[in-house]
């Protein structure tokens, strides 16, 4: 089975999507940042500290959560990951290429990343999500990018209804089954 990373733009439906999975058994890992920003808010801080505390403090989150589940017998879907953090900790103050490779070769997830695109119908702000639509845009071309740079193949989950999506990511995953499976023939 496998460790597999929901991501994308904020408000795109990850939240939702992984609560689905959930409701129909699987193990799920919620947003990491979310939670950050929930915890210093409920402590009367901040929302967020400066981006490399806030990419430093996500990285070791989503370090403990991949390591927890890692030995997982079933499916785990994770909402972002450590590929994410990562991201962000490039963007606050570059990680060297060395660096990088080691967290990469660590925290190996499904080689298929299912990415949520920005979709304008069901975006809404909250109180951790208070960025503009333009904001999402830029967010999804920047881990898409990253996450092809990583070496994962990217797969975009069309804009559907919750039970779609969930059908349209189970089904890629039964299909790498398959097709990973003793005595499968190999793809030409």
């Amino acid at each position: 089975m496998a460790l597999v990373v929901i991501t994308g733009a904020p408000g795109a439906g990850k939240t939702t999507l992984l609560q689905a999975l959930a409701e129909r058994g699987y193990a799920i890992v919620g947003d990491t940042p979310r939670s950050i920003i929930q915890d210093r808010v409920r402590r009367g801080l901040s929302p967020r500290p400066e981006p490399r505390a806030f990419a430093e403090e996500t990285l070791r989150i989503d370090t403990d959560n991949y390591a927890r589940h890692a030995a997982s017998p079933g499916h785990v879907f994770f909402e972002r990951g450590v590929v994410d953090a990562l991201c962000s900790v490039n963007r606050a103050a570059r990680l060297g290429e060395r660096e990088l490779d080691a967290h990469l070769a660590k925290y190996r997830y499904f080689p298929t990343v299912f990415v949520l695109p920005p979709w304008r119908a069901i975006y809404v702000t909250d109180a951790e999500r208070d960025h503009t639509f333009a904001h999402a845009e830029h967010v999804d071309a920047i881990t898409q990018a990253w996450y092809r740079r990583c070496g994962y193949e990217v797969l975009e989950v069309p804009p559907a209804s919750v039970d779609e999506r969930c059908a349209f990511v189970l089904d890629v995953l039964a299909s790498s089954a398959a097709a990973h499976a003793p005595g499968a023939e190999p793809r030409q």
